[in-house]
């Protein structure tokens, strides 16, 4: 309903692309594995990166993954990851009270990221709209996008998605001797699920030939693992699935948009597929504003899913609201879901001065 799906093959890559998230991440929650990843490994992908943008080197990375979006939610991702572990084991700033709150910043960072993105489309999309071209705009990646008022609801939920991040000071390194993991016991399934809405509607609507894979797979590896296993280190886990992936569709971009395991077309594609046969990312992008721009977008689900995107975020907002004048405390000061499965099963693993 959301994809257009044609070949097992599509979701056979979802699971692997799943799969190898979910085992990285636990490399990379021991201490070995996170240097050897967001230290070595980015090290060298930094100087290829600028060896190819400076050297004007055509390779995949250039030509579908040259915009300011992706190099931004890479480092932005990987400081996170680093931030997180100098909290963890208390190393440096990591140890101060009042780097507590970095998580806070830097997660609301990459979804202010994305919401400045998402307006651009929205505004782009409007642009094309009065030029004819039924809201179909071609991006510096190469893909056409379908820009309009989804973006701008989007947006919203994502800035409410910020203040539903409570208890900005709250987080711990886990008890564990390893010290594997950065706790938040405050972020519950509350936050997450209307996180989960907001960014996979962003990456639906704007990174359309990718969705698939950083909209699906990269969304539900961390929820997975906070659910079974790593109570209370989800966002530990979404910023090191998110930097991993990122590394590797930097680098081969075209793993997502041609070939065997090309991400299924969104629906807003649907009569672009049915008019032109164009059957992956690589050859939507190929097509002219001429042929595109006379052939209307199925807008149905990117307008569905922003709205359930935006209802989910009030919702979220609305319950800390209650719980806060319930407990008469500061939502951003103090720990609210206290009493809740999520908030006790992870404070239960927090190493709590």
């Amino acid at each position: 309903m959301l994809c257009q799906v044609t070949s097992m093959w599509q979701i056979n890559g979802l699971l692997m692309v799943f799969a190898a998230l979910i085992i990285l991440n636990e490399v990379e929650r021991r201490k070995a594995g996170a240097i050897a990843i967001f230290g070595v490994v980015l090290a060298v992908l930094t100087v290829y990166f600028i060896y190819v943008n400076v050297a004007g080197v055509e390779c995949q990375t250039t030509l579908y993954m040259g915009g300011w979006f992706h190099y931004a939610k890479l480092y932005a991702s990987v400081a996170g990851c680093i931030g997180f572990c100098l909290i963890k084991y208390k190393k440096g700033i990591g140890a101060k009270q009042a780097f507590k709150c970095f998580p806070f910043i830097i997660v609301a960072i990459n979804i202010l990221i994305a919401v400045v993105s998402d307006f651009e489309s929205a505004i782009r999309g409007a642009q094309a709209m009065a030029a004819g071209l039924n809201g179909w705009w071609f991006s510096n990646e190469g893909v056409w996008l379908n820009g309009g008022w989804w973006n701008w609801v989007n947006g919203i939920a994502g800035i409410l998605n910020i203040f539903c991040m409570t208890a900005w000071w709250s987080v711990y390194s886990s008890k564990d001797e390893k010290k594997l993991d950065m706790i938040w016991p405050d972020m519950t399934i509350w936050f997450i699920v209307a996180y989960d809405l907001w960014n996979f509607q962003y990456t639906y609507a704007n990174l359309p030939t990718h969705t698939w894979y950083c909209g699906v797979a990269l969304l539900l590896a961390p929820t997975f693992a906070n659910a079974l296993w790593n109570k209370g280190g989800w966002i530990q886990n979404r910023a090191n699935t998110l930097a991993t992936w990122c590394m590797f569709a930097q680098v081969f971009p075209l793993f997502q948009i041609a070939g065997t395991f090309a991400t299924p077309l969104p629906v807003v594609y649907q009569n672009v597929v049915a008019q032109t046969g164009v059957v992956n990312g690589l050859e939507l992008g190929q097509l002219t504003a001429d042929v595109i721009g006379k052939i209307a977008p199925n807008n149905s689900m990117q307008g569905f899913v922003a709205m359930a995107a935006l209802f989910a975020n009030i919702v979220c907002l609305a319950v800390i609201v209650k719980r806060s004048i319930e407990q008469k405390k500061n939502p951003y000061k103090e720990d609210i879901w206290v009493g809740t499965k999520d908030y006790e099963a992870a404070l239960a693993k927090a190493e709590v001065e």
